[in-house]
């Protein structure tokens, strides 16, 4: 109760009051520092250096950069190369396996086989018109012919 009535009271034991003060106290004085009558002088030396060393960075900057994507592209375009590479190498296994099937199904002891089969019979020998050949003695049906046109004019 006494350090209750202690602490009420506005008394603080002594034990207390060592923990608060350890070390030494610090001091802080403000002091007013007046820079308005400073001028700061302007160096034309200091910036031509200034200038010179940011172009020079500059250059450098855009060199490696240069460099960079050169080299990034390069490898991107050697990744294009392959993907076209195997899908060059997929298409002609492609075109070969194609062409096999096509002369398989072109062939015509296979085809002379499936009309047989389907009930065709071969023809007769007055039954085939060849298209590229013209009768010679003009007998026969013609498909179409190629005459001369006589224009008549009218008076």
């Amino acid at each position: 109760m006494s350090a209750a009535a202690a602490t009420i009271s506005g008394h603080i034991p002594a034990v207390e009051r060592r923990s608060l003060w350890t070390g030494t106290p610090e001091i802080y004085f403000a002091k007013a520092i007046d820079n308005s009558r400073l001028v700061k002088v302007e160096d034309p030396q200091r910036n031509r250096e200034m200038k010179q060393f940011g172009t020079a960075l500059a250059c450098l900057f855009l060199l490696v950069f240069t460099y960079a994507w050169q080299h990034f592209k390069a490898i991107e375009y050697g990744y294009q190369i392959e993907v076209a590479k195997r899908e060059l190498t997929g298409l002609t296994e492609m075109n070969h396996a194609l062409r096999l099937e096509d002369a398989s199904l072109r062939d015509p002891e296979r085809i002379d086989l499936l009309a047989r089969r389907m009930g065709l019979v071969p023809p007769t020998p007055g039954q085939v018109i060849h298209l590229d050949s013209t009768p010679s003695d003009g007998q026969g049906p013609v498909m179409a012919s190629n005459a001369p046109v006589m224009v008549v004019a009218g008076q």
